[in-house]
Formats: C-alpha cells, sequence, structure tokens
C-alpha cells in the first residue's frame, strides 16, 4: 500500500462578503480580468501590508484559490503570511476593506485589518 499524502488545508477561505467585494472590483475593471491577485509589501506596523491588483491570468507559481465563484492568486511571496486564512471584506462608517483572520499569525499589528488597495 502507498502512503497516502495528508491532505493539505486550504490556503485561504473567502467569506461570502469578501466573495462578493472581489465580484464587484472584477466588474469594475476596465479590460477582462479573471481574478485578484493578493501579494504583500514592506509596509505597515508589523512591517507587510497585503496589496490587491487585478489579474488577468495566473502568472508563474502563484497559488491559485477559486472560492465562491471567483478566484483569488496568491503570489508566492505572501503564501507564507496568508496560509489558513480566512479574507472577509469589512465596512463600517470610518473603514472598508480586506480583513485577513489568520490563526497562525503570532506578531498582529491593531485590529489585523489590512487595508483595501485600490486595484487597477
Amino acid at each position: 500500500m502507498m502512503n497516502a499524502e495528508p491532505e493539505r488545508p486550504p490556503l485561504l477561505t473567502l467569506t461570502d462578503a469578501a466573495a462578493e467585494r472581489v465580484k464587484s472590483l472584477m466588474a469594475k475593471s476596465d479590460k477582462p480580468v479573471t481574478g485578484l491577485r493578493v501579494g504583500v509589501s514592506s509596509k505597515g506596523c508589523s512591517g507587510m501590508s497585503y496589496v490587491f491588483e487585478y489579474a488577468e491570468e495566473k502568472i508563474g507559481l502563484e497559488e491559485e484559490v477559486e472560492s465562491k465563484g471567483v478566484r483569488i492568486y496568491v503570489d508566492p511571496m505572501a503564501v507564507m503570511f496568508i496560509m489558513g486564512s480566512e479574507m472577509d471584506y469589512k465596512e463600517d462608517k470610518l473603514q472598508s476593506g480586506f480583513v485577513f483572520n489568520n490563526p497562525n499569525a503570532t506578531n498582529v499589528c491593531g485590529s489585523g485589518r489590512s487595508e483595501e488597495r485600490r486595484v487597477g
């Protein structure tokens, strides 16, 4: 008998609110896109922040996550910061943006919110 590889947990899960926001952003693109690309940038109090851009296709070694009718392409450099996270979208009177709830995060700044970057 062959040893079965343990099934890897999902890299990223999306809430309904996040999926709807991704759909909304994709609809606003000036050109056809297949999803959003998420990466990390050296900013913020923890040294990293999430950045988003429109994606026309998967590039190189990116991870592709399909969930709730949308695609998210994860930059290889962002995988270790995102693994096991839930991507949500929150909106209130003072701010709105994607929020990554990562149970593996040990050094989270403030509320753990990542600001949504304008895509396009």
